[in-house]
């Protein structure tokens, strides 16, 4: 399908952010015709990857600090309720499952394949949030989708980036093995609030990142604790410290 060929290469940067293009010029590059792209772009743009412009020309979405902020900020309030609501039903099987995802995981990471490593890392979390209903679970794959542009052009701004993914995944699997939802929302929210934290800083260090913790303090406060240790005096937690002083916000 058209649609979901330019959708993955939108998201995983093989179009990049800011590009324009004549729609004639994009169908022939393709090789379709107008009507079927048309359709395509029309459905991009409903989703905000892409930006109508005169003259039957399309852009795709530019980076944005306040873009990715409001993204972290619905993923962090929406999945921190999922995976309270989905930790007790995960089963032995569901967690022989996840520890299979994390080796995968890890084979790939070792090769330096990002892109085979991001299969089983969806999957990862899709599992850890899988009991809080197909609504639910369909706007949080959305989110997750739209995130990954940004983690894929900023992922590795931090130095030794794998290794401190690869400890937070073990962390978060251990407290669901635990059956502690809280702490396990605790966790996982400290997780995506670091590699939101990153970004932003990799991107506009100037920005003071206060809806993001506001949603961390709402929906799993222990969150706060556990990413202040972790970014410690890095760009990202001098950041996170002003969002905690109540630092005015500068626009970018």
């Amino acid at each position: 399908m058209l649609y979901a060929r330019l959708r993955s290469a939108i998201l995983r940067g093989e179009i990049a952010p800011g590009a324009s293009t004549s729609q004639v010029a994009l169908a022939n590059q393709l090789g379709v015709s107008r009507t079927p792209l048309r359709e395509a772009l029309r459905m991009l743009e409903r989703e905000g990857l892409v930006l109508s412009e005169p003259n039957r020309r399309a852009r795709i979405a530019e980076f944005s600090t306040h873009d990715v902020q409001d993204l972290y900020v619905a993923r962090v309030s929406m999945e921190a309720v999922a995976v309270r609501i989905s930790v007790p039903t995960l089963t032995p099987d569901d967690f022989a499952d996840i520890e299979g995802l994390l080796a995968q995981m890890d084979y790939f990471a070792a090769r330096d394949d990002w892109q085979r490593a991001e299969a089983p890392h969806r999957e990862f979390h899709s599992r850890l949030i899988a009991g809080a209903g197909g609504r639910v679970t369909a706007q949080l794959t959305q989110l997750a989708e739209h995130a990954m542009r940004y983690r894929f052009a900023y992922g590795q701004a931090e130095p030794d980036n794998w290794s401190t993914r690869r400890a937070e995944h073990r962390a978060i699997v251990d407290a669901a093995a635990a059956n502690d939802p809280a702490l396990t929302a605790d966790r996982l929210v400290a997780h995506y609030a670091r590699t939101a934290l990153v970004v932003i800083a990799a991107c506009a260090p100037d920005h003071t990142p206060h809806a993001l913790l506001v949603a961390m303090q709402t929906v799993a406060p222990g969150s706060v604790c556990i990413i202040r240790h972790a970014l410690v005096q890095s760009p990202a937690g001098r950041m996170l410290a002003r969002a905690s002083r109540g630092d005015n916000d500068e626009e970018v």
